[in-house]
């Protein structure tokens, strides 16, 4: 008898849409492997009946389903489950946390300030210099993401990163090549390189525009692969993340590696970037699903 899988996506968090999207495309993966799958929508379907299930196959982006609560939640209802545990996916998912881990294990990443009540532009330049990112703590897809050159437009940053959480930080901004490295089981699938038509990658590059351009760079050396490798393994780990994810990085003018994020959960549509690292690798839509299932402890 096939095992029964749970495939949570949707749920109440911004990323709502995308992970639907997500769910839908390794649902059907899972229905051409022949697994008993079903689509379970936490915002919609009662989660108690996920003790029915051998296993479930986490599709939720974003608040709710990146930051430990579900599995915290599966791991109290014993039902085994995709990709990283509560506390590695609730250090991913807050930038400030994360970024505490990796100085520690001297890791390169962008300098920060948190946001507070009595923070000027001013002291943001003095510190991180200008022009700075700010951007929510906690938030997947861009979201509350601004680039600010003026004081105008820090207070708006503000008041739109506040949106999303209470916690807001200005990052220095690296202006440079963006990269992503998708780790399947520990090991890198491979590099893409992300070239926005906009100043950043922001939600508009990632989802609506068809202009972003997503390629394999060829002009890195073995070096600098090496140390982009490296680098994104060393970030994974020292968070405590397993299984699966995609960490996020940009190049500077020097060549230098800043570490920007880690997704624990990152997107599974047709477009986006980890299956599109897994085919560069040589595997199918299919074959990374089956694999990332296979993984669950």
């Amino acid at each position: 008898m096939s095992k029964k899988i749970a495939v949570l996506a949707g749920g109440n968090s911004e990323e709502r849409l995308i992970s639907l999207e997500s769910g839908q495309y390794v649902f059907n993966a899972l229905k051409l492997l022949k697994y008993d799958a079903e689509l379970i929508d936490p915002k919609t379907d009662d989660l108690y009946q996920l003790k029915k299930f051998d296993a479930a196959f986490i599709c939720l982006h974003g608040k709710n389903g990146e930051d430990g609560k579900i599995q915290s939640f599966l791991e109290l209802i014993k039902v085994p489950y995709t990709g990283s545990n509560p506390q590695a996916s609730m250090l991913s998912m807050n930038k400030v946390l994360s970024k505490l881990v990796w100085l520690k294990h001297q890791l390169l990443t962008p300098q920060y300030e948190i946001i507070q009540k009595d923070s000027s532009y001013e002291d943001i330049v003095i510190k991180i210099d200008s022009p700075f990112v700010v951007k929510p703590s906690s938030s997947g897809s861009s979201f509350g993401i601004s680039l600010v050159k003026s004081k105008a437009q820090f207070e708006l940053a503000i008041l739109e990163a506040s949106k999303y959480d209470s916690l807001v930080i200005a990052e220095q901004y690296i202006k440079g090549r963006e990269f992503t490295v998708s780790i399947l089981d520990e090991q890198p699938l491979g590099v893409i390189e992300i070239i926005p038509k906009n100043e950043f990658y922001d939600y508009d590059a990632k989802y609506i525009s068809d202009e972003t351009t997503f390629l394999q760079p060829k002009d890195l050396s073995q070096d600098q692969l090496k140390n982009l490798y490296d680098s994104a393994i060393k970030a994974f780990s020292s968070i405590g993340c397993r299984g699966w994810g995609r960490v996020d990085f940009i190049m500077d003018s020097k060549a230098s590696f800043y570490l920007i994020e880690i997704n624990t959960v990152p997107g599974m549509t047709g477009h986006s970037l980890f299956p599109l690292s897994a085919k560069n690798a040589g595997l199918s839509f299919e074959q990374v699903v089956k694999r990332i299932l296979n993984l669950i402890e």
